[in-house]
Parts: structure tokens; sequence; C-alpha cells
């Protein structure tokens, strides 16, 4: 049976990278080596992983990248070390923000 997980990396810069593969030690020696250099991360290594969860399929642990990929920093951040509470508090903030014309930003998420 495959494992497949969604990771963050974190990059050198101090930005996050989220993907998912069916081989992370093999993924992350892609991202630090350079293979792709297309790749987001390839400007900005070494690169270290700081979050990993394993998934039950690939279309699940691709569902969840492209979810983590949309939250904020501070969201993610808030999953790497664990702070769930924290999770929903930065989902409601969000939702209230973007309720009203506003309080909606064109900026870039991290």
């Amino acid at each position: 049976m495959t494992d497949f997980s969604v990771y963050i990396l974190e990059c050198s810069d101090g930005s996050f990278y989220v993907g998912h593969t069916d081989d992370i030690r093999k993924r992350i020696a892609e991202h630090n080596n350079g293979i792709f250099r297309q790749c987001y991360t390839f400007s900005r290594r070494p690169v270290k992983i700081v979050f990993q969860q394993i998934m039950p399929s690939r279309n699940e642990a691709f569902c969840a990248e492209r979810q983590i990929k949309g939250w904020s920093k501070a969201k993610k951040k808030a999953l790497i070390v664990g702070k769930w509470h924290d999770i929903s508090i930065f989902a409601k903030a969000y939702s209230d923000r973007s309720s009203t014309p506003a309080g909606r930003s064109g900026g870039a998420a991290d």
C-alpha cells in the first residue's frame, strides 16, 4: 500500500511551500537538489520539512494541498505547531474580513 502525504516546507527565505507526494524523502531531496528549475523552491533552497500528514489517497492529499495553499501564513504556522484553535480563529477572521467589500484585499497570500 502506498502512503500519500501532504507536506509543508519552510524555504530559506522563511516562506512556505505546500505539496503532496507518495515519496516524501525523494520529493524533499528533489526540492533541495533543484531538480525542477521552475519550482517555487528552486531559488529558495535549502528547504526543510515542517509539516507532514499521511493521507489515505492521492486525491485526498491533493485536495488537502489545494486547501492549505490558500491559507494565510499565520494559519499555516498554526497548523505546523498544532494550534488547532488558532486555525479556526484565523479562518473566522478571514471570513469576517471578506464578508464586506471594504474587507477584501487583493494582496498575495504566502
